[in-house]
């Protein structure tokens, strides 16, 4: 699923074990994403919408790699950012939990 583009070129999937896509395109709540997939909410152009559920402290996936983990529960089609998603990259207080850093 590398490069795979979702729904009407609504998103974009850069690796099959991502659980984030690319928005491609402003979304507004209820637009068609993937399959049974919609965005709950607004999600800018070139932003993450999640693509199945993100339980809080779980892994954020991008490129294949970790990103940062779930602040909070995300649900499929909401809005990805710094809002629910804080990064891994640089904290040494994760290296300690065994977080891997991004």
């Amino acid at each position: 699923m590398k490069g795979e583009v979702l729904g009407d070129g609504v998103g974009l999937v850069l690796h099959a074990d991502d659980n984030v896509a690319t928005a491609l395109q402003d979304l507004e709540a209820q637009d068609p994403i993937d399959g049974d997939t919609t965005a709950v909410e607004s999600v800018p152009f070139g932003h993450k919408v999640a693509l199945e559920p993100i339980a809080d402290g779980d892994e954020v996936v991008k490129y294949g790699e970790v990103i940062g983990r779930a602040s909070g529960s995300i649900a499929p089609g909401e809005w990805v950012h710094t809002h629910n998603c804080e990064s891994t990259r640089g904290r040494g207080d994760l290296a300690e939990e065994g977080v891997a850093e991004s």
